[in-house]
């Protein structure tokens, strides 16, 4: 198995990961970390025909099943402790929004995924909108998905600047209270919790910032070897920092530019990829070698 895994780290395999990944050993893979084309947003491989390309499908439901399929077929490659990140956004069909990301949320979770969180992915630079009789949409979804109740999260490596006691706080008199005896302004919600009215609010918070919060706010990425904006950086590194340590291995099923896979190399980590589209996976693939040396290009074709 050593052998059979040195041979496809930090490779983007090519292929359908429905098929790629009888290649991949089972309990390898710690984390998880990827965007999976959306359903009726674009045609990544030019041909309306090709079966197998993700968000081609006719129907939501048909779509669900096939990112339902593709994840079942990665979940033996993870380990017991690890961690899926999935982001996905939404589409709307006849003026009418689909629910696609939560209906592939609760799919999964009916194939036996445990969902811990759904995040929102706040886009301060998203597209232009045109739309009048609706809210412009700013947003996607992330959620946050393990094998079992037991899995490694380092909450520490992506804690926020605490804002209570900050120049941006909203609490009524701000900073005034801390360290003060009695200073708790929330009086009757923290009144039995004798350590914050006396004083002591501050030993309250962790000393190197809050719980990562649950709405991201991040710039969209760019990247130029693509026509469209692509996931940033700073979102995989909060992913990949949150649910592995240095030398764990990284997997993107669909890999697309790269990012995952630069941003794991960047933090000492290890990368498995998959692309169904060739011309992604070589795009990738380079970007992988200029990070590290590696031998020629390693393909696993499916079709």
């Amino acid at each position: 198995m050593t052998n059979k895994l040195n041979n496809i780290i930090n490779k983007v395999l090519l292929g359908d990961i429905r098929y790629v990944a009888k290649f991949i050993p089972d309990n390898s893979i710690q984390a998880i970390v990827t965007s999976p084309p959306y359903f009726g947003h674009r045609n990544y491989t030019g041909n309306d025909s090709y079966e197998q390309e993700l968000g081609r499908e006719t129907t939501v439901a048909d779509y669900v099943n096939n990112i339902v399929t593709c994840f079942e077929a990665i979940k033996p490659k993870l380990r017991e402790d690890g961690l899926l990140w999935l982001n996905l956004g939404d589409t709307y069909r006849k003026k009418e929004l689909q629910g696609v990301p939560w209906r592939v949320a609760f799919a999964l979770k009916d194939a036996g995924w445990i969902l811990r969180s759904d995040i929102i992915w706040k886009k301060p630079n998203a597209m232009p909108s045109s739309v009048k009789n609706r809210p412009t949409t700013d947003h996607e979804y992330i959620f946050l998905l393990s094998k079992s109740t037991k899995y490694y999260y380092d909450a520490d490596s992506i804690r926020e600047p605490h804002v209570t006691f900050s120049d941006k706080s909203k609490m009524k008199g701000g900073r005034n209270h801390l360290g003060k005896r009695d200073g708790t302004p929330e009086n009757g919600k923290n009144a039995g919790n004798q350590n914050l009215h006396d004083g002591r609010w501050d030993q309250a918070f962790h000393p190197i910032g809050r719980n990562k919060r649950t709405v991201w706010e991040i710039p969209l990425g760019k990247f130029r070897g693509t026509h469209f904006a692509v996931y940033p950086e700073q979102l995989a590194e909060t992913c990949i920092l949150a649910s592995t340590r240095k030398g764990d291995i990284v997997f993107d099923p669909f890999t697309g530019s790269g990012t995952t896979a630069v941003v794991a190399l960047k933090n000492d980590r290890k990368f498995i990829g998959c692309d169904l589209v060739k011309q992604y996976q070589e795009m990738a693939q380079s970007r992988i070698d200029n990070l590290v040396i590696q031998p020629s290009l390693f393909e696993y074709n499916s079709r």
